[in-house]
């Protein structure tokens, strides 16, 4: 796994800074005030901090900025960097600004001094998400980041960050790499190191899913030679209450099957396990950080491709719960995926609530693009409690609707549904198909992360690539929401 560079915080030591190498980064407020760290910077530069703050360049300076002074005199540094940032910023700035430090990171480490500003461990959290780089499939390394150490007032514990960032670099990974390398085996083989933390993991084999009658999600893996599986994490930190069901997509492949994809961008298909991997990685996170609830994480892997036994347009398939379906298109698997694995998570654990992500149509992203994810759920109090953890977080979700009026659109002639509804409003009647399969005494939400799972251009806190977009959120409504 891509480890996230080395953190640690400490009080301030101001003897410590003429001999750091490497960079060295100051929080100064927008109005030129200097902390006593920032002082003393000022003096050892003489006097280049009240320079800078006295310029015109100052007066035109934005908060979240970050302005840097190359081999400053006085400090064996090679770059000062100027962190603009008033005592209080909000969450999201002081993670962009932390980002704006992690793209500056070299191998030789930074230290920064944050003075009396609050919220450190966020600025923290964002440089550790945006110094990330995949580079496990080239042969020249990217040169590793060197440790970054943060010293201010008031601190946080690093375990808390390093458990976010470690979480979302297990997701970023798992969505990163190519299919011939995260087969549904390596897939599994790696969730089940997570039973090292204390997660407790069960890999169901296809002779297992048989006897369950999964057939849908048996279907669409039929004509692979990978084995489809379904892993199953539980994580045991609460009492005796029903846990919370994390369910994912995790075709780690989809060729569109018989009804296959145009040739153009079908590479990027390697991501249509990212609600598998979104899974993989709040479990992690979970489990570093110890977190005093019950959570299971279950995930259907299968590879969607094309063979002589591949399931066809117009088969009828039978699902887990018994209800049949009529395969429209091959092109929709996930939902056939999910179905039967939220039907068994509900069959087995009874779960308190259950939530179910997938990269799952392309519909979301005409609706949303790429900067917010779809929600639907059945459940107003649960779905506001995961929509107020995912703003708290800076994850955009929106909610979209459900209604009786869209089952319509899955009449079957020859079965109890369809698997798509057409063009017209096809993210929602995904969802609609997917809400057959949740039981009435069960809050459910649904994610639709096919536009936020990876991102070809990068965002504030992740290069272009897998984002990790759920990992935060999730944990985030764990927290909140069910921690005893």
């Amino acid at each position: 796994m891509t480890q996230p560079v080395s953190l640690r915080f400490t009080e301030t030591d101001l003897d410590a800074l003429p001999g750091q190498e490497g960079r060295l980064a100051v929080v100064v407020s927008p109005d030129g005030k200097l902390s006593a760290p920032a002082r003393r910077v000022n003096k050892l530069t003489k006097g280049a901090l009240v320079r800078l703050t006295g310029s015109a360049r100052w007066s035109k300076v934005k908060e979240g900025e970050v302005i840097t002074l190359a081999f400053p005199q006085g400090l064996a540094a090679e770059a000062l960097d100027v962190v603009v940032l008033s005592r209080k910023p909000e969450m999201a700035l002081l993670r962009r600004t932390g980002a704006a430090l992690g793209k500056l990171l070299g191998e030789e480490g930074m230290l920064v001094l944050t003075g009396n500003l609050k919220g450190a461990e966020d600025l923290a959290l964002g440089l550790k998400l945006r110094a990330y780089e995949y580079d496990a499939q080239k042969t020249t390394k990217a040169s590793p980041k060197g440790a970054v150490t943060i010293m201010g007032s008031d601190l946080p514990e690093a375990a808390a960050v390093d458990a976010l960032a470690e979480g979302v670099f297990f997701t970023r990974d798992l969505v990163n790499a190519p299919a011939n390398i995260l087969t549904t085996q390596s897939f599994a083989d790696q969730l089940e190191e997570l039973s090292a933390l204390g997660v407790e993991v069960e890999v169901l084999e296809e002779p297992d899913l048989e006897k369950l009658g999964m057939g849908a999600l048996l279907a669409v893996g039929k004509a692979s030679e990978m084995p489809s599986k379904v892993v199953v994490m539980q994580w045991k930190g609460g009492a005796d209450e029903a846990p919370l069901a994390l369910i994912g997509k995790g075709v780690v492949f989809d060729t569109g099957g018989i009804s296959i994809k145009p040739v153009g961008g079908m590479e990027d298909m390697t991501m249509d396990m990212g609600g598998a991997g979104t899974v993989a990685g709040t479990m992690k996170t979970l489990a570093l950080r110890g977190a005093k609830a019950n959570v299971v994480g279950l995930v259907g892997l299968v590879e969607n491709t094309l063979a002589g036994n591949a399931y066809r347009p117009g088969d009828a398939l039978t699902t887990m719960k018994g209800d049949t379906v009529e395969v429209i298109t091959t092109d929709a698997e996930g939902r056939l995926v999910l179905c039967d694995v939220m039907w068994y998570a509900q069959e087995r654990f009874k779960p308190a609530g259950m939530v179910d992500l997938a990269t799952l149509t392309g519909a979301v992203i005409i609706a949303l693009g790429h900067e917010m994810t779809g929600t639907w759920s059945n459940d107003d109090a649960f779905c506001g409690k995961f929509l107020k953890a995912a703003e708290a977080e800076g994850e955009g979700a929106w909610r979209m609707p459900l209604a009786a009026g869209y089952d319509a659109q899955l009449k079957s002639r020859i079965s109890d549904m369809k698997n798509v509804g057409g063009r017209p409003a096809g993210s929602i009647t995904a969802a609609q198909f997917l809400k057959r399969f949740v039981k009435d005494e069960t809050p459910w939400i649904h994610l639709d992360i096919a536009g936020t799972a990876m991102v070809k251009a990068g965002t504030d806190l992740a290069p272009g690539g897998a984002t990790g977009w759920g990992v935060l959120a999730l944990n985030r409504l764990v927290a909140d929401s069910f921690e005893v």
